[in-house]
């Protein structure tokens, strides 16, 4: 396996450029679909929800995290999910726009709420939390409802797991998947293991990995034990210590560390990238003929919500402007570094969406890596 090397900045710098050497106007769109939804968590630390004073609110969901952490960089993204047609539901998408995100794929349910979600970290150090969707809107979207024009004109089509958990939101996500696929976009798929909102273990196994064969990109998680108990992870857009190791979760419990076990349970014959997070410690990536690691960049963590998307964002953002990349490594392996930079630069602020980088915090942050 490739050993992580120091990059220079000017590497990273021009793999995020045209080919004129200037900022790209036109790029290419990057399409999220899935879950958007409100997070309350108490505005005090070590209480329980009905000790909690107040509740400071705030917008949730991987996908969407994904889109604005693209368009934050430069890029061009868009979001495909739906709301309650409720004022939580129009707040969601006046962020979403506020970010330059294109929200014509954004449906509003007259019939039911924008999800919610109650979560605190009690003294005894459990986490309690409390989920209204029964159902929530994210969960009623038709296939009927997809602005099919728009997915069209995605050159990379990103989604996760969540949406495959109930009808009929599972068809419209096939059916979104399918168009996508038609058109020419690259799938990119982020399993984000959420066995909460799940009625079994074995339902979510087999529900994440009834679409696996179809991505050309797919993104699994692996943390370290050392830093799994220690580290706050997202569950559904909220904050909760967990233990969902994704690699052995969906290998059946085996060596998260062995490449052979990552290639014969993981890689399939249509996928172009396997990349494995790894949080701080970075990222391992797999291709038909490349293996190999990129360090992660260190940095002093303050919040580590939603840099598993700001990790993706990067990605993607990357690829978006050069779909071969994943074929040079060096290309690659400096796509990914920029990625690691971005979920660093997001574990340094508070949130998801109000932590996302701009390419000029990730520039930085790399100047004083390579330094």
């Amino acid at each position: 396996m490739t050993e992580s090397r120091a990059l220079g900045v000017d590497q990273i710098k021009d793999l995020t450029l045209n080919s004129n050497g200037g900022e790209q106007k036109d790029s290419p769109l990057v399409i999220a679909f899935g879950e958007l939804l409100i997070d309350f968590v108490p505005t005090v630390g070590g209480v329980s929800l009905a000790e909690a004073p107040a509740f400071k609110k705030a917008p949730g969901g991987a996908p969407a995290n994904v889109a604005v952490g693209i368009s934050r960089l430069g890029g061009s993204s868009a979001f495909v999910g739906k709301v309650g047609d409720d004022e939580f539901g129009y707040m969601l998408a006046d962020i979403l726009k506020q970010n330059k995100v294109n929200t014509s794929g954004m449906r509003f349910d007259p019939s039911a709420r924008t999800a919610l979600a109650f979560v605190t970290l009690r003294s005894d150090g459990e986490r309690e939390f409390l989920f209204f969707r029964h159902p929530s809107a994210d969960m009623l979207l038709r296939e009927s409802e997809l602005e099919r024009n728009l997915i069209k004109q995605a050159k990379v089509f990103h989604y996760g797991s969540i949406s495959l958990i109930e009808e009929p939101c599972r068809s419209a996500h096939l059916a979104a998947m399918a168009i996508a696929k038609e058109s020419g976009s690259i799938l990119s798929y982020d399993p984000n293991l959420r066995l909460a909102l799940w009625p079994s273990a074995d339902a979510a196994r087999e529900g994440i990995m009834s679409i696996w064969d179809k991505a050309d990109i797919i993104k699994a998680s692996y943390r370290p034990s050392c830093e799994f108990w220690q580290t706050y992870n997202y569950i559904y857009g909220v904050n909760l210590l967990i233990s969902e190791d994704e690699i052995s979760f969906l290998t059946g419990g085996e060596d998260p560390y062995d490449d052979n076990v990552v290639l014969t349970k993981l890689y399939h014959s249509n996928l172009k990238l396997l990349l494995v997070s790894e949080g701080a410690a970075g990222c391992r990536y797999y291709t038909k003929q490349l293996k190999g690691r990129v360090s992660g960049v260190k940095v002093k963590p303050v919040d580590t919500t939603g840099a598993g998307d700001a990790f993706v964002a990067g990605f993607l953002y990357c690829f978006a402007s050069d779909m071969n990349l994943y074929q040079d490594e060096k290309k690659l392996r400096d796509a990914l570094l920029f990625a690691n930079a971005c979920g660093a630069v997001t574990v340094t602020e508070r949130g998801a969406i109000p932590a996302m980088p701009t390419k000029e915090a990730v520039l930085q942050i790399l100047a004083k890596h390579a330094g």
